[in-house]
């Protein structure tokens, strides 16, 4: 009885002892290991959700709660007959989605290691403190990065250019040949490839969304008839409106404004018509061979500098691209000898 009075507290301060150890060797490791496993399911599971969503988005099939997303395409048809369409959604839910999964890797993965450390027993003041300051000095060292980011994501999201149309950046303009959450690249006229930081967009000019202006100041000489000239201008117009081959390229009758301005030589008639994004220099074009037939038709007196070609994408402004000219024969302007 005495002997065991003196082993009993050995054998209790050794299962205390063991309990202990149990809980740090396996309990611990076994809740840790649980975190690391949920947090893998959970963020695969995610995943999978995000893709499909994103998946639905590229085929053009977007669920109802997406609806606010959905790109401002339906009335471009040369988006649609270029094939443009698809590499727009493509890209767009390839965005969205690498967005999406980054945030829910991030906040899962924040979670998890704040359950770990927690089980681990370890203060979590300090280090979140240290966290902060390290978060700030790296914001403050890439706000330029963030920047690009955050307007790429908002963007994006607004659809506010997509492949295949033709922007103006202010210093750049040409088609858009592929848009990301830091940069967008752009093709000129030219051939040159520009890579515009998204964050040092202050405006941008579609002329690819709704529709497009085509207006023409046609300049006839001082001493012909305004009548004769503008017949021939509305012949011109009436009978390419009228066109089997025209007839999806225009979105309503061309109108003749009359007289827009008259000096001692020159006398200025406008001619407007609404037609299809990205057809208005081709349409353009066009008109100004019809025009000028028409004129030597009817021997109708042309100034030196004759055809004016303006484009307003969606009426707001009447601002040529670059490399538009005065001329009765008419250079390809800026935008359209990137988008045919």
């Amino acid at each position: 009885m005495a002997k065991w009075a003196t082993v009993y507290p050995q054998v209790l301060a050794e299962s205390r002892l063991l309990e202990d150890h149990t809980d740090v060797l396996i309990a611990r490791p076994l809740k840790i290991l649980a975190i690391v496993l949920i947090a893998v399911v959970l963020r695969k599971l995610a995943h999978r959700f995000v893709d499909r969503i994103t998946n639905s988005v590229s085929q053009g099939s977007v669920p109802r709660i997406l609806n606010p997303l959905k790109e401002r395409v339906s009335q471009n048809g040369f988006l649609e007959s270029a094939g443009l369409v698809s590499e727009r959604r493509r890209q767009r839910s390839a965005a969205i989605g690498s967005v999406l999964n980054s945030i829910t890797s991030f906040v899962i993965l924040t979670v998890s290691v704040l359950l770990i450390l927690d089980e681990l027993g370890i203060n979590m003041a300090p280090f979140i403190a240290g966290t902060s300051i390290v978060g700030v000095a790296i914001g403050f060292g890439a706000q330029n990065v963030v920047k690009d980011f955050l307007a790429g994501i908002f963007m994006i999201l607004e659809d506010q250019y997509g492949v295949g149309d033709v922007i103006d950046f202010e210093k750049a303009t040409g088609v858009v040949e592929a848009v990301g959450l830091r940069t967008t690249q752009l093709r000129d006229v030219y051939g040159t490839v520009w890579y515009v930081r998204n964050g040092e967009v202050v405006r941008v000019g579609n002329q690819s969304q709704g529709y497009a202006e085509v207006v023409l100041d046609i300049p006839i000489a001082a001493s012909a008839q305004i009548e004769p000239a503008s017949q021939a201008i509305m012949r011109a117009a009436e009978q390419l409106h009228g066109e089997q081959e025209w007839a999806g390229v225009f979105l309503g009758e061309p109108q003749l404004q009359g007289v827009e301005s008259f000096t001692r030589d020159e006398t200025v008639i406008r001619l407007v018509a609404r037609v299809r994004p990205l057809q208005q220099w081709r349409t353009a074009r066009e008109l100004r061979r019809r025009i000028k037939a028409n004129f030597d038709e009817l021997d109708l007196a042309l100034v030196a500098e004759s055809v004016e070609e303006r484009v307003t994408p969606g009426g707001d402004t009447l601002t040529p691209p670059p490399g538009t000219g005065r001329g009765v024969g008419g250079g390809v302007d800026g935008g359209d000898g990137a988008t045919e």
